[in-house]
């Protein structure tokens, strides 16, 4: 099979266990669109709301399956499952009217009952893209309504409780292993969508309307995922409906009127972490801000992804994040200012090399980690600390093993990337001291990332529990502005890439309010029209 061409669809259904099972076949398409939308595939595990893969995509493939409360538009969140939803004064209490004539792809009614148990199932077993685990004291039901009861005040909690997928109680009840779940029913959900191919040796997955479905009708009849070689190429020869479009090819595209282009939110960035914890030299806020100088993050921009990107924000949240900071402290590429910020940190002596000294004598050398993916980019931020007298000895392994290592505190300089800088603000709370944390607790002077003061940790508490929205946005102003001045960490810089789509074929596509990819929303693939939704406080 020539470069670029789809991998032809399997019979046989792949499954991540052993064994080969077909999911429910849809129903017939009585009513529905025939269109079929092809994208770019790969294996991302299978979409059940516990076993898809974390990183990557396999979170919206299966967001097609199981719906939620609360749904994502290009403003924020929106009803969904939960018609209207009233949130207590003291942020304890969330009372979601639930909405009536829904039903499960097995046809059988969902109840508020499914939703209490969904609640309280991701409550104990924490799923993949849920976050309420061990935060819930109660969940119960009056008529058709449910109320959840919080175990402390949590400003991020509606959104946490907006993307948990609502699962049927019939068939997971007796479920006792939900990431080993990988039966055929473990995919009826009660979304627009339903799983009518996966095969995770070949990675590909073909989602069929579901021509009941309660809310805003499919647009598409047929969703289907397909690896390919490269993606322009395929894209080019019609064997795929959109794709990402690289800055020295987009001028070609651009001038062809049966392509539509649209700039990608600058929601996927690279940070550089500096562990200080572990490694002394950037223990003192003069080197980590030296650091900052020193990198040129534009180069990276340029170089890198060829100019599709935004330079990093000390302040770490993006510039397209709806509660950016305009004014904050930040660092330009200024290798003299850093060399000075060394000086100033003790760092004069020079060997003849050229590479500062430490007080011991020693060669001011800093291991930086990277993936076998970023070793570019490695090199380049070696090649500019170099002119500052800082040495780096590169050290590349596969993702996976970076990921472990900087989880378990195994490095002294680290790159890595991921998505969710659109996400809600809370994320501030893990790059700055970590996943775990404890709003309700007294601050420390320091939290597992290392970079933290006792004010700044005072005010990640208190934006944990605000649930006034305009008083939670000033102390996130607050915070970006404490976590630029401590150069908490360095972000390199924010992809924004563009993607291009041909709207004579389909034209639905729209971003959600905190994500990077249109093809991940699912109301991409629904007409913009459906019940009414409102929201009460």
């Amino acid at each position: 099979m020539r470069v670029g061409r789809l991998l032809l669809f399997f019979t046989i259904l792949f499954l991540p266990t052993a064994c080969d099972t077909k999911p429910p076949e849809a129903t017939t398409e009585r009513g529905a669109t025939g269109l079929v939308i092809r994208l770019e595939g790969g294996d991302w595990g299978y979409p059940s709301p516990f076993a898809h893969y974390p990183r990557g995509p396999g979170g919206f493939k299966m967001a097609l399956l199981f719906d939620s409360l609360l749904e994502r538009d290009e403003k924020g969140l929106i009803p969904w499952l939960a018609e209207s939803y009233v949130i207590a004064e003291d942020g304890l209490s969330y009372r979601f009217t639930i909405r009536e004539g829904v039903h499960w792809h097995d046809g059988l009614p969902l109840t508020p009952d499914d939703v209490v148990f969904s609640l309280d199932y991701a409550n104990r077993h924490a799923a993949t893209w849920s976050y309420i685990h061990d935060a819930v004291a109660k969940v119960s039901a009056a008529g058709n309504t449910v109320t959840v009861r919080l175990k402390r005040p949590q400003a991020v909690m509606l959104d946490n409780l907006g993307r948990t997928r609502i699962i049927p109680r019939h068939i997971w009840e007796k479920v006792d292993r939900p990431k080993e779940f990988t039966a055929s029913e473990a995919v009826i959900g009660c979304g627009p969508y339903r799983l009518t191919h996966y095969s995770k040796e070949h990675g590909t997955y073909r989602f069929t309307a579901n021509v009941d479905y309660w809310g805003p009708k499919p647009r598409v009849g047929s969703i289907e995922f397909v690896p390919v070689s490269e993606p322009i190429l395929a894209y080019q020869n019609g064997e795929l409906d959109m794709a990402g479009v690289t800055p020295d090819v987009l001028p070609r595209f651009a001038e062809d009127s049966a392509n539509t282009i649209v700039r990608n939110p600058a929601f996927w960035g690279y940070r550089l972490l500096m562990n200080v914890k572990a490694c002394e030299q950037v223990q003192d806020v003069r080197v980590r801000r030296a650091l900052a100088h020193a990198i040129d993050r534009r180069e990276l921009v340029d170089k890198i992804e060829r100019g599709a990107a935004v330079p990093g924000r000390l302040a770490i949240l993006p510039p397209d994040h709806v509660m950016a900071a305009e004014k904050t402290r930040d660092y330009p590429y200024h290798p003299d200012q850093a060399r000075l910020l060394l000086d100033q940190a003790g760092f004069a002596g020079k060997n003849d090399k050229g590479i500062r000294l430490l007080q011991n004598g020693r060669p001011f050398t800093l291991t930086l980690l990277c993936s076998a993916q970023e070793v570019r980019m490695a090199e380049l931020i070696g090649q500019r600390l170099a002119e500052v007298g800082i040495e780096t000895a590169i050290r590349s392994v596969d993702g996976k093993s970076r990921d472990a290592k900087v989880r378990g505190g195994d490095y002294q300089l680290a790159v890595i990337g991921h998505g969710g800088w659109g996400g809600d603000a809370d994320y501030l709370v893990s790059h700055l001291v970590g996943d775990v944390f404890d709003p309700n607790s007294s601050p420390s002077a320091s939290g597992s990332g290392g970079v933290v003061s006792p004010e700044l940790l005072e005010l990640l508490r208190r934006q944990a529990i605000e649930v006034d929205a305009e008083r939670r946005r000033q102390l996130i102003e607050e915070i970006q502005q404490a976590a630029a001045e401590l150069v908490a960490e360095i972000p390199l810089y924010y992809t924004a890439g563009s993607t291009m789509y041909r709207p004579a074929k389909y034209d639905g596509w729209m971003n959600m309010y905190d994500h990077h990819a249109m093809q991940h929303s699912k109301l991409s693939y629904l007409e913009r029209t459906g019940p009414a939704a409102k929201r009460t406080e």
